[in-house]
């Protein structure tokens, strides 16, 4: 009998999946059997959830067109140089702090780039310019420090608005100082295998396409953001938490989250938001409450800004970043990993400490 025969005719161990494969048939049976209006009740509250939460507000509201609008902007900024003139600005600090010049460029693209594409375009930079592990640590951790989308920015600036929060302080202590301490204080404490290299050739992010192309392609870019991942993301995390609510559990993890959350000057919607689905849906949701006249604390804003100006959601910050900086860079996934989480920490703790201090000296 051939191996193929064996495989075929031969009995094989269920497996673990298969093993809840069979548990869910028979809850299925069960429940079709016993509590079949309990189950219409559960889909029917996902579908009422979805298309509160996400159809009324992305498709039939403003703010699927303040996403793709934002995504426009940035693309029109990076193609009128304004990331390269950053880069030129923060790679001579990097010399001066004695760290491989190449380790901004990751997080300066970020700024108004994606950070998939940050990683793909600026790890093969850094190994060109022999920049240590420890430098490449560096750079995920400072990159990380900032938003993942421009539109995360933009629907921050309308929050900081609408809630009357100064905008320009919390943009350069959230936003740009990171950039700055990040690399000193990871140099000076925990990865300090670091040197001071000058890039000889400054790698150029300006693209050289037409106007005209730029921004046909970037409302292409935001309306595959918008209906290829946030509507996506956000009814699936949605539809889990319709399904929550309809037997009684959610509210107490909600309020359980709020509290750890609010106690480090985050909105707990928000934040949750930003930590599972995507911090632009995030703040898209936060300016949709504000414009509704809900009331949100100063201090909340900040704090979920700037938490919401991060590599979160957890499947990107865990799940995308450490692949694709293992593909282009000297670092495994679980060490690029590691970098993530570090500045993730660093985030966490910046967004609290933020919102605490800033907000009496910045609140119009």
């Amino acid at each position: 009998m051939s191996i193929m025969e064996k495989e075929v005719t031969g009995k094989r161990e269920m497996t673990t999946i298969e093993i809840i494969g069979l548990v869910m048939v028979g809850a299925a049976v069960l429940g079709i059997l016993f509590i079949p209006e309990h189950l219409a009740g559960a889909f029917n509250a996902m579908a009422t959830r979805i298309k509160t939460s996400v159809f009324d507000v992305f498709i039939m509201g403003s703010v699927g067109v303040a996403i793709i609008a934002s995504v426009v902007t940035g693309r029109i900024l990076e193609r009128l140089g304004f990331t390269d003139a950053l880069i030129r600005i923060f790679v001579r600090y990097a010399e001066k702090i004695g760290v491989n010049s190449a380790v901004v460029i990751p997080a300066v693209y970020n700024i108004l780039g994606d950070i998939n594409a940050a990683g793909r375009i600026a790890g093969p930079t850094l190994k060109k310019a022999n920049a240590t592990k420890d430098e490449q640590k560096i750079a995920i951790a400072t990159m990380v420090q900032s938003q993942q989308s421009f539109s995360t920015f933009m629907f921050g600036l309308l929050a900081f608005s609408l809630g009357g929060v100064k905008a320009f302080p919390v943009i350069i202590v959230a936003l740009l100082l990171p950039l700055l301490v990040v690399p000193l204080l990871l140099s000076k404490t925990i990865y300090r295998n670091t040197k001071p290299v000058s890039l000889d050739v400054l790698p150029r992010f300006t693209p050289t396409t037409g106007f005209a192309q730029t921004l046909f392609g970037a409302a292409r870019e935001g309306a595959e953001l918008l209906f290829l991942l946030i509507i996506p993301a956000a009814a699936a995390v949605f539809a889990i938490i319709a399904i929550l609510e309809y037997v009684g559990i959610w509210q107490p993890i909600q309020n359980g989250l709020a509290a750890v959350l609010t106690s480090l000057s985050i909105h707990a919607e928000t934040g949750i938001i930003s930590v599972t689905v995507a911090p632009t849906l995030a703040m898209a949701t936060m300016v949709n409450q504000l414009k509704e006249g809900i009331q949100i604390a100063p201090n909340l804003i900040i704090g979920s800004w700037i938490l919401a100006s991060s590599g979160f959601p957890i499947g990107t910050a865990l799940g995308q970043i450490p692949t694709v900086w293992a593909g282009v860079s000297d670092l495994s996934e679980s060490e690029a990993m590691q970098a993530v989480i570090l500045g993730l920490v660093m985030r966490i703790i910046t967004a609290a400490a933020a919102g605490l201090l800033l907000t009496p000296l910045i609140v119009k």
